[in-house]
């Protein structure tokens, strides 16, 4: 299962790729079989953190036990990318959505779930993942050609570069634009709001009802939480596709080197400004309040850029402030630890 090149026969013994995690338990695929398997009390015990434990899309390393069906993990090979975002709640931290994707899939519906500030957000996260965003815009089938064009055109203006494409889940309009972007022997991820059309684009794309679907309230379009855990799942083209549950909101985990990418157009302007230390207020040769007075960047971009800068900066100061107490706790158990051993002699 997405194997992109030829694997010996012994390497192919050992590894597997991570298509279902619920919970402690773990369900692989060699590409021949599927294992359900749990990770080895070795890796439990060296495993300091979230980031640490296999995620969807993650290759391991494993003991197969071929009669009972099952493996255990011993080992987690590096990622070529990670979506990472911060963890509902109120503590400090990180939780990973999906390993080793090439493409992002930022989805949206063509009603009241349009929201270019969200799409920011996930085409920041994306680029820091080191992931490709395409953004697609589902129920075309239920949108008219004025709405349509609206909304890509927005949206073009905020996703400077990044492909924005259009499908229906129900008549399939859209679909080989979509796949040209995820060939043979490629992974993708579908992330966005819950009742998006997420479930039905894997349906459609499959050819069969694997995912089940609800209907969305009218009022808000608002959808129901149908997916409830992220899952892989092999397209008819050799390519792979992962679902994931819906997110309410996207908190940000990191974002900084992928700021450039996602406000080159900001960027570009605070560049051109007199002052290298402009605050682009009341300096004389500011280029960004120019294309602001002039309606070539929007307030609400601006803005947008100025509060992820300040988000992203807030949230490393929490990282670092639980890095720093996650340390003093334990030299203050090596002391207490070292203390034991002196008083039992």
């Amino acid at each position: 299962m997405g194997w992109t090149q030829p694997i010996e026969k012994e390497e192919h013994d050992k590894l597997a790729r991570v298509i279902t995690v619920q919970k402690n338990s773990y369900r692989l695929s060699d590409g021949d079989m599927e294992f359900l398997a749990q990770v080895s009390g070795k890796f439990l015990h060296t495993a300091t953190g979230t980031l640490d434990f296999p995620a969807v899309g993650d290759w391991v390393v494993v003991e197969k036990l071929y009669d009972e069906e099952k493996a255990v993990i011993k080992e987690l090979l590096p990622r070529t990318s990670q979506f990472i975002r911060q963890a509902a709640g109120e503590r400090t931290e990180a939780q990973l959505v999906a390993a080793n994707v090439d493409t992002v899939f930022i989805v949206n519906a063509l009603d009241h779930d349009f929201n270019s500030r969200r799409i920011e957000r996930y085409i920041l996260s994306t680029y820091e993942s080191g992931a490709t965003p395409v953004i697609i815009f589902t129920k075309k089938d239920s949108c008219t050609v004025e709405r349509l064009e609206e909304v890509i055109s927005s949206t073009e203006e905020i996703a400077i570069g990044v492909p924005v494409i259009s499908v229906s889940g129900k008549t399939g309009e859209g679909l080989d634009q979509l796949l040209s972007y995820l060939p043979s022997g490629k992974t993708g991820a579908l992330l966005g709001s819950s009742g998006v059309g997420k479930s039905t684009l894997i349906n459609t794309l499959l050819g069969k009802e694997i995912q089940e679907t609800r209907g969305i309230r009218e009022d808000d379009s608002k959808g129901r939480h149908t997916t409830t855990h992220r899952e892989m799942f092999r397209l008819p083209n050799g390519a792979l596709l992962i679902d994931t549950p819906g997110m309410r909101e996207l908190q940000l985990w990191e974002g900084e080197g992928a700021m450039g990418a996602t406000f080159q157009d900001v960027e570009a302007l605070e560049e051109a400004c007199r002052f290298k230390d402009c605050q682009h207020d009341t300096e004389p040769g500011c280029r960004v309040k120019e294309a602001m007075d002039n309606g070539e960047l929007s307030m609400d971009r601006f803005q947008s850029y100025l509060k992820l800068q300040r988000e992203l900066a807030y949230e490393k100061r929490k990282q670092d402030q639980k890095a720093l107490m996650e340390e003093k706790n334990k030299w203050k158990q090596i002391s207490k630890d070292q203390k034991k051993k002196y008083r039992a002699r």
